[in-house]
């Protein structure tokens, strides 16, 4: 992934204004003013005469234009762009009818969600054969923690075997390096980062991966270099996990008297090789600087007849990159038209279609989350901190980067398989004489978008669009334009889109109807959620 290349001092400076910004502007929306921008973001009405879609394609692409300008700077949350971002949704979704959805007084609209920065800062390791130390290139190993400051001194190395199953080892290893092979695949055909987690977690004190395959260390230290992000309040793992090159890797072996790099992967990728400890001991140290983030979920609800039936939710997430590339690029913001204004469009005028009319039997809530493409965030905050409980939701319907096909493909669900709703979708889809892509291959996207955070928190969730039905245009995007300054407006794709709306409004209907979806029993509320 590229992250923003806003330094975490500004990030932080901006975020300290965010909260109380988002309060005026609540109190604004609610007083039906606002300030200038907002209102002049507002999309055109489309001509009485012209045909339905034409109006949904125009409302579709001037929120895409408007979302995904420079003038947005990338929607990156705690800064400016998530102000303007979360002003003009806030301004559209007033407009069609919504009230607040966070059912908390003291934050309508916007519900706060602090996240957590961390930065790798320091990085150290030693080496002793004996009372003798070893001497090492310093760039030829690279330590990192997942919490704020890790340290082991002075602790056993062990070389483990490729068939090695940590937790059968779990002796051998505690209080002690494990040394692995990023070479070999381990039991289970795990790679080299996985087995090392499962290595930590059958109680080794620390992990060191010879990089004697086809990464190199500065390919590793690039990527783990990267700022993670976590919630505030998330516990933090501490764990150990150090990198060296294949001459650091000689050099101890031969200062321990083992042997060559060589003869001991060989040795170690034989079937039965028990971990064995090469004699020397380590000391690592790694640690992290830590920001915290202010930003925001934006929650409004279209209001049901019968609160006590539970509700439907919609989801599309609202952030981006912002920068995400340096001079002399001539482009250096990452806009986010597919990834995600797409989504926001979409759900934005679902939500224009479903205010229209009668009132739905369940209550429709629309979540427009920060914090997506940086773990998943938002979705983590709302399932673990919601307006309203989590199994009194019917269905959650994400939009993730629609806008790459045209009309008329066959629907790809993700989440087939894993809920509920299978047979409810099919039923929809037959009604509307749309045709589903067989099997659950659009599956391999489900852990990389919002509806996983509530999957895992036992709430349905799928996303149901054309956009994933065409693996050689999504690979296209992937390859040229994904997380890329290249995903901007004019290339999106309106028709698919417009079905996309379409789809969400069809199945939200359905889901909010307890006539069509009886659903699972709903929990009495005898209180406020909050």
């Amino acid at each position: 992934m590229v992250f923003g290349q806003m330094g975490a001092q500004a990030r932080a400076a901006i975020g300290s204004w965010v909260r109380p910004a988002f309060a005026l502007v609540a109190t604004l929306i609610l007083a039906g003013g606002g300030p200038g921008p907002v209102q002049a973001a507002r999309p055109a009405p489309a001509a009485v005469s012209a045909p339905r879609d034409n109006a949904i394609e125009t409302a579709l692409r001037h929120h895409i234009e408007t979302l995904a300008s420079d003038e947005f700077a990338g929607r990156e949350p705690g800064t400016d762009g998530e102000t303007m971002t979360l002003r003009y949704l806030a301004r559209q979704w007033f407009d069609i009818g919504m009230v607040s959805g966070t059912n908390d007084p003291g934050n309508a609209w916007f519900a706060p969600v602090e996240v957590v920065e961390r930065t790798p800062q320091g990085s150290r390791a030693a080496f002793q054969h004996g009372r003798h130390h070893v001497a090492i290139e310093a760039d030829g190993v690279f330590v990192i923690t997942s919490g704020l400051r890790s340290l082991i001194e002075d602790a056993p190395l062990v070389l483990v075997g490729r068939d090695t199953v940590p937790e059968a080892a779990r002796i051998e290893l505690a209080g002690r390096i494990a040394v692995i092979f990023d070479s070999q695949t381990g039991v289970q055909g795990l790679p080299g980062d996985d087995r090392a987690g499962r290595l930590l977690d059958a109680g080794a004190a620390a992990v060191i991966t010879v990089l004697d395959g086809t990464r190199t260390l500065d390919d590793v230290a690039a990527r783990r270099r990267r700022p993670g992000y976590a919630l505030v309040g998330q516990k933090l793992g501490g764990d150990l996990q150090a990198y060296v090159s294949p001459a650091v890797a000689e050099t101890l072996f031969e200062a321990a008297g083992v042997g060559k790099l060589a003869s001991l992967r060989q040795a170690s990728d034989a079937a039965g090789f028990a971990p064995r400890p090469i004699g020397l001991t380590g000391t690592l140290e790694a640690t992290t600087t830590e920001t915290r983030i202010h930003t925001h979920n934006l929650i409004g609800k279209l209001p049901g007849r019968r609160h006590d039936l539970g509700a439907v939710l919609l989801v599309a997430h609202w952030d981006h990159f912002g920068r995400c590339a340096d001079p002399p690029a001539e482009h250096l913001i990452c806009n986010g038209a597919v990834d995600n204004a797409s989504g926001l469009a979409v759900i934005t005028e679902a939500a224009r279609a479903l205010s229209s009319g009668r009132p739905l039997d369940r209550d429709i809530y629309f979540l427009a989350t920060t914090g997506e493409e940086l773990g998943l965030l938002g979705a983590q905050a709302f399932a673990e901190n919601p307006p309203l409980p989590l199994d009194s939701i019917m269905a959650v319907l994400n939009v993730d980067s629609t806008g790459l096909v045209g009309p008329g493909l066959p629907v790809s669900v993700i989440g087939a398989g894993m809920t509920d709703l299978d047979d409810s979708i099919a039923v929809v889809l037959r009604a509307m004489h749309r045709r589903q892509v067989a099997g659950t291959a659009a599956n391999a996207f489900v852990r990389r978008q919002d509806g996983w955070a509530f999957i895992q928190h036992d709430v349905p969730a799928v996303m149901v669009s054309s956009a994933y039905s065409d693996p050689a245009r999504l690979e296209k995007f992937m390859d040229e334009r994904y997380h890329r300054p290249t995903d901007v407006a004019s290339h999106v794709e309106y028709g698919g889109m417009v079905e996309d709306v379409a789809l969400q409004v069809e199945l939200a209907r359905y889901f909010a109807d307890v006539h069509r979806f009886a659903g699972p029993p709903v929990p009495r509320q005898d209180g406020p959620v909050r």
